[in-house]
C-alpha cells in the first residue's frame, strides 16, 4: 500500500498545517522512544539532526509502562503517578537540549500502555512520521523494540525504521544524519 506525502494542502497551495502537532502537514516527523538508556540518547541525537539537516521535526515519544496489580489501590496510583511524572521530567530535559542545540522544536508525547502496541498505534495516527528512530545498544543483543520492529513487523511498518547503532559518538552522529 503506497502512502502519498504531501498531498494535504490549503486553498492557496501551502501545506495545510497537521492539527494535532500544528505543524505543516508534510513535514517529515522522526519518532524517537526515549528512555535512560545510552541508545535512545544517541537515536534522539541522530533523529534532531536528521530533522534539522532536511527541515523536518522531531516527536519524542516517553512509554509509562502499566504498573502490575498492587493489592493496596493507593501504592499503585502513587507509583504510577511517580512513573507518569520521571517521564515527563525526561521528556522535558530532552526535548530542551534539542532546541538548545539544534533550534528544532519537538513534540512531546508521554502514554502509558505497553511500548509496542502504543508505537503501532502512534505510527497508524500520523502519517506525517516518516521514520521510526530507535538506536541499538553498542553491545549485546538488541533491545526488544528494535528485536521486534526491525524483525516480526519490519515488513508491514507504514514508515522506515531506522536503527541508530549506540557506539557512535556525537561526532560521527553528526556526521552521518
Amino acid at each position: 500500500m503506497a502512502v502519498k506525502r504531501g498531498a494535504c494542502r490549503n486553498r492557496r497551495g501551502g501545506a495545510a498545517l497537521h492539527k494535532k502537532q500544528g505543524t505543516p502537514a508534510n513535514m517529515r516527523t522522526y519518532l524517537v522512544v526515549i528512555d535512560e538508556t545510552i541508545e535512545a540518547g544517541v537515536a534522539l541525537r541522530f533523529a534532531t539532526r536528521r530533522a534539522a539537516k532536511t527541515g523536518g521535526t522531531v516527536q519524542i515519544l516517553a512509554i509509562v509502562e502499566p504498573v502490575e496489580f498492587v493489592a493496596f489501590g493507593g501504592i499503585q496510583a502513587t507509583m504510577e503517578t511517580e512513573a507518569r511524572e520521571h517521564a515527563e521530567e525526561l521528556v522535558q530535559s530532552a526535548a530542551g537540549t534539542i532546541v538548545e542545540e539544534t533550534g528544532v522544536q519537538p513534540s512531546i508525547l508521554v502514554r502509558t500502555g505497553k511500548a509496542i502496541a502504543l508505537i503501532r498505534e502512534i505510527l497508524a495516527e500520523d502519517p506525517n512520521i516518516a521514520a521510526l528512530v530507535l538506536g541499538a545498544a553498542s553491545v549485546g543483543a538488541p533491545g526488544p523494540l528494535v528485536t521486534h520492529f526491525a524483525g516480526v513487523e519490519a515488513g508491514s511498518l507504514p514508515c522506515p525504521v531506522m536503527i541508530v547503532p549506540g557506539g557512535l559518538d556525537n561526532e560521527a552522529l553528526d556526521r552521518v544524519s
